[in-house]
């Protein structure tokens, strides 16, 4: 150990493999984060200003639209700038803050989405209770608890992360700080540290799967009772902006925790991609467009500013 260097800065590979295309990468980053803060806060002002969506879904809907901001901050600019400066280097305090902050919001993330399907459950299951349960203090109380319990199923696999030992290993084989790669590099044993990244991530993933998929069981079998066709095409419609969002963000998180750190860095690269820069992007248009009252209330407030 003694002929060992303690790393105190890694090297971020990013997508070196392509140097003829780095422009075109620089441009699309830019593009994606600047449209995603735009649509996000865009997003988080017409649920403010709109009285019709001060509901509870539209309250932890703008919970996710300031999660979602957060959430690709993490990692565009510091993608966007390596790139522009064309030195890719972080230090081992930055990498951890960032690998931080990136995996507390995306834990964040999937309770968030698992209690915005149990609110759809008691919308449709319960409509003449639900204004009862979901009172404006409970709505205060689940998204604390989502963010609460984010911070507290990270902060373990984080802190073990930290303190493993980084020696000559230094370059990572993605385009931000995160736990499978960094696992790579490191000279002491990362066993029981990937267990707990392992064990941390799955819990925290196969619930929020497990809720949503209880709670979409309950919805189907409440929608197969309603007597009209228009009665049912109204309770999934009210429902559909949600599944596709779930769907999108599962699909990928679950293909990137759920299995050995040993896999493709490539294939991490494109699944990362989709769930840290796309997802971000993509959740904002399908809660405008495909949901009726958040497209009123965009009508009514552009009216209102215009005329």
């Amino acid at each position: 150990m003694n002929n060992l260097t303690v790393v105190k800065e890694f090297i971020i590979l990013g997508f070196s493999s392509i140097q003829g295309y780095q422009n075109v990468l620089l441009l699309f980053f830019t593009l994606m984060y600047t449209v995603t803060i735009t649509v996000n806060i865009f997003l988080l002002i017409v649920i403010r200003l709109s009285p019709k969506l001060h509901k509870p879904m539209y309250f932890l809907l703008g919970n996710l639209a300031f999660l979602e901001l957060s959430y690709i901050t993490v990692t565009a600019p510091k993608i966007i700038l390596d790139i522009a400066r064309k030195r890719k280097s972080i230090s081992f305090s930055a990498c951890i803050t960032q690998l931080f902050f990136f995996t507390f919001l995306g834990a964040t993330e999937n309770i968030l989405l698992a209690l915005m399907s149990f609110d759809r459950f008691l919308a449709v299951c319960f409509p003449l209770r639900y204004t009862i349960i979901m009172s404006h203090k409970m709505c205060f109380l689940l998204a604390a608890f989502s963010w609460f319990l984010g911070f507290l199923t990270t902060s373990v696999p984080i802190i073990k992360i930290s303190q493993l030992d980084f020696c000559n290993a230094n370059v990572i084989n993605h385009f931000f700080c995160e736990a499978a790669p960094l696992l790579k590099l490191s000279c002491s044993d990362p066993y029981f540290k990937e267990l707990t990244v392992i064990i941390c991530a799955s819990s925290v993933i196969l619930s929020s799967v497990f809720i949503t998929m209880l709670s979409y069981g309950y919805i189907l079998k409440t929608i197969l009772k309603i007597p009209t066709s228009t009665g049912k095409q109204k309770t999934v419609s009210t429902c559909a902006s949600h599944l596709l969002v779930v769907t999108t963000f599962y699909s990928t998180v679950f293909a990137m925790y759920i299995k050995p750190t040993a896999s493709e860095g490539s294939l991490n690269k494109v699944l990362a991609l989709f769930y840290a820069v796309v997802t971000p992007l993509v959740n904002p248009f399908i809660y405008s467009l495909r949901n009726k009252e958040v497209k009123e209330a965009i009508k009514t407030i552009t009216k209102k500013k215009w005329f």
